[in-house]
């Protein structure tokens, strides 16, 4: 048994299977899932899991060097939201960011219903 961080079996063999430069998708419960790359559907009801709640756990587990988001986030919530995380967050159009979920490794969808709660996070290393 795991003494603490992220307990979805899932979500940690998509975690353990990433490398420097792979891409990871947090996604509100709407933004579509591209298809051939590998899901982890935690929502389970619109708000649940919150969007920064799985955001935080990853973070928390892994090593992130980049954070891309949309545009037309901006003024939202979810730009707050990853503001407070990623300062120097770069931004693309809503459609280049749905574009650029097709080549991540690993789509974590959540139960987020906040307009344009989506990230795509780069990976990172430790060393």
């Amino acid at each position: 048994m795991k003494k603490g961080g992220i307990l979805n079996a899932d979500l940690n063999a998509g975690l353990s299977r990433l490398g420097h430069g792979d891409l990871v998708v947090v996604a509100d419960c709407g933004l579509p899932i591209p298809p051939g790359v590998p899901v982890v559907d935690l929502a389970l009801v619109h708000g649940v899991p919150r969007f920064v709640d799985v955001l935080d756990a990853l973070l928390g587990d892994a090593v992130f060097q980049e954070c891309i988001a949309a545009t037309e986030a901006t003024g939202t919530a979810a730009a707050e939201w990853l503001d407070e995380r990623f300062p120097a967050r770069r931004t693309v159009s809503h459609e280049d960011l749905k574009t650029m979920s097709a080549d991540a490794r690993l789509f974590v969808r959540t139960g987020e219903a906040t307009a344009f709660a989506n990230a795509v996070l780069v990976c990172g290393v430790p060393f």
